[in-house]
């Protein structure tokens, strides 16, 4: 049974440093909807967009509530649950986030706060905190972590958006343990009232830069069409989702060249 248990965390400490050399190892992307857009979000107007830049808090205006699920290559150990709220003050927006992921003897939990406000009439500015617990079985040692981001998103008109987020910028030496640092830039166009467009580079630490695209088109009144590209891994994404007034249902498909695909669901409850 020990020799299980070991295996199988030796499988998830080895899936964890596989994601460290291709991805972020450390904050897990939310959304249904922007999972269908490969992520390209950090410029976009939407709930779990605002968790990817938290300047775009400001931009929501009710108090809004969601809930997803990212299945992971159809393996259950490998799931990440995310909850998170977002409250608007006056201006300014507040927003709470958590996200699970993992298994009995190998779990990554995150837990967040942030604010997002605006500096003028087209430019949007934001803050998170970030606080990381990761526990394993055995002889492993826990680990906790706290870190930061922010970002900052502009109108150029009413049509062209751009964006940029920072995550973790802190150096390596005020730190007992690793953590990656990210920073991704991106730009959006609304091409017509029913398309979105939107394009963003990422770079972190150790990893080449990557990019990612997507595209939304609103196929019928409220019903919503997404596809997107990711150059990490060759991914391939698309999605759907359906929009009432107090409720919005997102669903979404990601490839992996090896791994095989994630899937996402999303609900989003909106207060009025």
């Amino acid at each position: 049974m020990n020799s299980l248990r070991l295996l199988s965390v030796s499988l998830m400490f080895s899936f964890s440093c596989f994601v460290s050399a291709y991805g972020q190892p450390f904050r897990q992307f939310a959304g249904a909807g922007e999972a269908g857009m490969g992520y390209a979000c950090i410029m976009k107007s939407s709930f779990w967009a605002s968790f990817h830049n938290p300047a775009n808090l400001a931009g929501i205006r009710k108090i809004t509530a969601g809930i997803n699920y990212d299945d992971r290559y159809r393996i259950n150990e490998l799931g990440t649950k995310t909850a998170a709220i977002a409250v608007p003050f006056g201006k300014t927006s507040l927003g709470a986030i958590y996200s699970h992921f993992g298994y009995t003897d190998y779990s990554r939990q995150m837990a967040a706060i942030s604010c997002g406000l605006p500096l003028s009439e087209n430019i949007l500015a934001g803050v998170q905190i970030d606080y990381y617990s990761e526990k394993t079985w055995g002889e492993y040692e826990d680990t906790q972590q706290i870190t930061f981001e922010t970002g900052l998103t502009a109108h150029l008109n009413k049509n062209v958006i751009i964006a940029i987020h920072a995550y973790n910028p802190v150096p390596q030496s005020l730190r007992k343990s690793f953590m990656p640092s990210a920073l991704r830039a991106g730009s959006g166009i609304i091409l017509d009232e029913n398309v979105f467009a939107g394009a963003e580079i990422e770079m972190h630490t150790g990893s080449r830069p990557l990019l990612r695209t997507g595209i939304e088109y609103e196929a019928l009144k409220k019903l919503f069409l997404r596809c997107g590209f990711c150059t990490e891994n060759t991914s391939f994404s698309f999605g759907t989702g359906y929009a009432l007034d107090f409720m919005k249902i997102d669903l979404a498909f990601s490839t992996h060249e090896r791994l095989g695909i994630t899937s996402s669901a999303s609900l989003i409850f909106i207060i009025k």
